[in-house]
């Protein structure tokens, strides 16, 4: 199982109000973020997401790539924001590396955190590949 935190930032965001619907939005953009495992070994992560908010809760979905040093992982997620807290689920699709022909699942969690306009989140993925 792989366990990080996950800093996470918007880099191309469109924000789009719904007519005559107050506090509704649907929300696409790529986001870049840096992985930290809590041995300090360090990976990227590459994403796009889509959300679909009435006064900041929701659905949303997105395809992220997680980059190690061993190789990437290429996953779809799900989940809900809701209150300021979001939590979701991955299913990963593929991987590069020591994760090539990876599969398996993991969980997204939201964690406190005092910045805005930065996402703090706990990450745990449990991948299969046909070596394990």
């Amino acid at each position: 199982m792989l366990e990080f935190k996950l800093v996470a930032k918007p880099i191309d965001l469109k924000i789009i109000e719904a007519a005559n619907i107050e506090g509704q939005t649907v929300v696409a953009g790529k986001f870049f973020g840096g992985a930290v495992f809590s041995d300090g070994r360090i990976g990227v992560k590459e994403f796009v997401n889509s959300s679909d908010l009435l006064k900041g809760s929701g659905p949303f979905f997105g395809y992220s790539t997680y980059t190690f040093e061993e190789g990437s992982i290429t996953a779809r997620y799900t989940g809900s924001a809701k209150d300021g807290k979001s939590t979701g689920e991955y299913t990963i699709l593929s991987g590069t590396g020591a994760y090539a022909n990876a599969a398996g699942t993991g969980t997204i969690e939201s964690a406190p955190n005092p910045f805005k306009g930065i996402n703090l989140l706990d990450i745990k993925l449990v991948v299969k590949t046909p070596d394990s």
